[in-house]
């Protein structure tokens, strides 16, 4: 029986669901003590239901709970854990169906239990199939429909993974799998298709997750699962295959990150932590991408060619959320730098307008976790249509990474936890920058005195930064007077419109503050009628050629009663003092880099007034660390 038919390739209506947790152990330790760690580690991806199903002598022991992975073990400790050595576990975010137990994963259908990211698109025609055959149903849940469909088809005689092959041939969606069998006590399964998923070796031990951190702990000899595969997985092996169950070779990376780093060393938050990261991870991001000598950047990820880079006519980026923001500064940056025409688009927007792109357009992919399915859509719409494509992502081996057809430039973050988007901006915001200068350079815009000019300030920048984040007790101060507003109005100008936009989006998504972005110059057309001693303005303010105009933006703001607050750079203008309730400063470095350095403290007033707030400023509600649903 066939419900429905895939095409591997066709990303015109794949989704995904946010990015849930995922963890599976077959090996000789207690399976549940490892579920619950790995789990743990993958709390930042967001969730509101928690479970573990851990197989002991053939039985399956299943225990969900809406809510936090501590009530999962508050749970556990009171019915006891149950012994077994292989399992599965996860953390769910509702797509389908409300949070609730019923809801929860692991799901259960005869002998066969699964865990499951993504969205299966054809589920309510499955089920309804499926009901009509004698099935029944416990859950409001799509996947709930996968584990239904390998239980039929092991009915119909088909043996595990005969069954999980048929099964992945009538699933349209994406989705990556975890899946054990109440009689295969040593033996468990993942599938991969548009979301991501990844398997650790260990000696007699292996391991199913969603990302690194859930791993660390155990091992760093890791493989990356691709689109349309299958995975067997027995204590301390692997085995690969496409779904028509041919052997797929895969390649064992070693991991070079330690447990250490993925945790919050001291600070309360991840977010805490990863902003006072940023001096390093903008240093890590820099190393070994400059030569002095000859004034050049290095970018060994690009696969361009030198006529391929001087005949391009448009660059088209494409991103979403913060990682848009960090697209509209680079527009800037590589249009005066390279003088290469840029637009800049929403992925979610991008392949619905049938965009115009050539083989002279290079289409540049921003994504922290490069799993994020509007920006994946719409680099495969824009090569589909014969764009060069080129991603910028943070995460080794991610499905952005390998999909773009002319390279691919890591900026170096490190691990981000925390939800709200810090060291991924600036150090997206330094690789830009990187490669800015290097097109100039290629294409002959960028004199090789103007070039070390450029790179001189980039060679500062760490130290400059570790100098922006001295205003953090100032903005904590800030943020007590500040914090029981409801709403904000944000302004920039420039090459500053975007950190506006990033500077609203940090304070509404970890303090659940009404807050607002215009350029400067759009606030006569509309946005003044809400000036109001009531709603304090958020000035991005940078000595540029747009300075004085700014300037007279905040006059308008303090003659009508508005209450301002001015990030700025540079020795304070008396003007700024006048105008504002409070001026914030960083230090002076060239207009494209102080996008950088007014980040930080724009990213430092958003987390003390959540925290302040008593938010989780880590797991912010209904949001998850990176999205793979359109």
């Amino acid at each position: 029986m066939s419900f429905a038919a895939v095409s591997q390739t066709d990303f015109s209506s794949k989704g995904g669901s946010k990015m849930c947790g995922i963890v599976g152990y077959v090996g000789t330790d207690s399976a549940c003590a490892i579920l619950i760690d790995g789990l743990k580690k993958l709390e930042y991806r967001g969730y509101d239901s928690a479970g573990v199903a851990v197989m002991h002598e053939g039985r399956v022991n299943l225990c969900r709970v809406k809510g936090k992975i501590s009530c999962l073990q508050s749970v556990l400790d009171a019915d006891g854990v149950p012994p077994g050595r292989i399992g599965v576990g996860h953390t769910r975010w509702a797509t389908h169906g409300k949070p609730s137990v019923a809801n929860a994963h692991p799901h259960k259908a005869g002998r066969a239990v699964v865990v499951h990211n993504g969205i299966i698109e054809n589920y309510t025609e499955i089920k309804k199939n499926l009901i009509a055959l004698g099935h029944t149903f416990t859950s409001e849940t799509d996947t709930e429909t996968i584990a239904q469909l390998i239980d039929h088809h092991l009915r119909s005689g088909l043996e595990p993974l005969r069954a999980i092959q048929a099964t992945c041939r009538e699933l349209r969606g994406s989705f990556a799998v975890g899946i054990l069998f109440e009689d295969e006590q040593e033996t468990l399964y993942a599938v991969r298709q548009d979301s991501p998923l990844i398997i650790g070796l260990g000696e007699k031990q292996t391991y199913i997750a969603s990302d690194i951190p859930a791993l660390l702990s155990y091992t760093r000899r890791m493989v990356f699962m691709d689109d349309g595969e299958i995975a067997v997985l027995k204590p301390g092996s692997a085995q690969f295959m496409d779904f028509d169950c041919r052997e797929v070779r895969k390649t064992t990376h070693e991991i070079a990150l330690d447990p250490v780093t993925a945790g919050k060393g001291g600070y309360k938050h991840f977010m805490l932590k990863e902003i006072f990261e940023q001096p390093q991870a903008i240093a890590n991001t820099l190393r070994g991408r400059m030569s002095y000598g000859s004034a050049e950047v290095a970018l060994d990820g690009i696969k361009l060619s030198e006529k391929e880079i001087k005949d391009l006519q448009r660059i088209m980026i494409v991103a979403c959320g913060t990682s848009y923001h960090a697209g509209l500064v680079a527009k800037r940056m590589i249009e005066e730098l390279a003088r290469i025409p840029v637009d800049v688009d929403i992925g979610s927007e991008f392949r619905y307008r049938d965009p115009i792109v050539g083989p002279n357009t290079l289409l540049i992919s921003i994504s922290q976790s490069g799993e994020t399915a509007d920006t994946r859509a719409a680099t495969y719409e824009g090569a589909r249509k014969g764009a060069k494509t080129l991603a910028i992502c943070n995460v080794i081996e991610s499905s952005l990474a390998r999909m773009a057809q002319h390279g691919v430039i890591y900026t170096q973050a490190g691990p981000e936890i925390g939800v709200a988007s810090t060291k991924a901006f600036t150090t997206q915001i330094t690789t830009l920058y990187l490669l800015a200068i290097y097109l100039g350079g290629r294409r002959g815009r960028l004199s090789r005195e103007w070039r070390q000019e450029l790179l001189d300030d980039l060679v500062r920048l760490p130290e400059l930064t570790e100098k922006a984040l001295l205003t953090s007790d100032q903005l904590r101060t800030l943020a007590a007077r500040f914090q029981r507003y409801s709403s904000f109005l944000f302004l920039g100008r420039g090459i500053n419109t975007p950190l506006a936009y990033e500077g609203a989006l940090k304070l509404k998504e970890i303090s659940y503050i009404h807050a607002e972005a215009y350029p400067g110059g759009e606030m006569k057309h509309g946005p003044i009628a809400l000036i109001s001693p009531e709603m304090p303005v958020v000035v991005v303010i940078s000595r540029d050629r747009s300075y004085e105009k700014m300037l007279s933006n905040m006059e308008e703001v303090h003659s009508r009663g508005g209450l301002l607050i001015a990030f700025t750079n540079g020795d304070g203008d008396p003007r700024l003092h006048e105008l504002a309730q409070e001026v914030i400063q960083v230090p002076v470095v060239n207009e494209y880099l102080t996008t950088i350095l007014l980040t930080i403290p724009l990213q430092l007033f958003a987390y003390h007034v959540a925290d302040l707030k008593g938010n989780d400023v880590d797991q912010p509600r209904n949001l998850a660390k990176s999205v793979t649903v359109e």
